[in-house]
């Protein structure tokens, strides 16, 4: 619950989800800038676009990685830097290990997804090598869910 979230918790997610991934896109960002060019692929989340339910500082986070990639694409695209994001939706993951074991509530998520299933990692593969190629090089800036349909809905 909300209310009952620590201020140490919520740094903790804050740092690992959004400060590294600042860090990350920095230190990549500056090599890029000398090579002439790059491709930055970020990873955001189902949760960039809507808020979720008891993970206030993931949700935040997530949202954060999206506007970051935003940013970041705002300012570097002219230079030749490619700053993009993939937002997954459920992944049959280890961090959904629990979600996955609650027969009752992976059916609800399951039904709500067109596709009808979870995703993989296998599915990220496409569009990891999508942005990374040449084929993106006037994508800038987007922020693409990967969630078999559940924003559709």
């Amino acid at each position: 619950r909300c209310e009952d979230f620590s201020l140490e918790d919520w740094d903790e997610v804050l740092n690992v989800n959004l400060s590294a991934v600042f860090q990350g896109c920095q230190l990549a960002g500056r090599l890029m800038l000398a090579q002439g060019g790059g491709k930055i692929i970020n990873l955001a989340s189902m949760l960039s676009f809507f808020g979720g339910f008891t993970v206030p500082a993931y949700a935040a986070s997530k949202g954060g990685v999206a506007q970051l990639t935003k940013a970041l694409a705002n300012e570097w695209a002219g230079r030749g830097i490619n700053v993009n994001a993939i937002a997954p939706g459920y992944m049959d993951t280890d961090m959904n290990a629990r979600l996955l074991a609650d027969e009752k509530r992976r059916a609800e998520i399951s039904a709500r997804i067109p596709a009808g299933r979870w995703g993989t990692g296998a599915d990220m593969k496409g569009l990891v090598v999508f942005l990374a190629s040449k084929a993106s090089d006037y994508v800038h800036g987007a922020i693409i869910p990967l969630d078999g349909g559940y924003l559709s809905r």
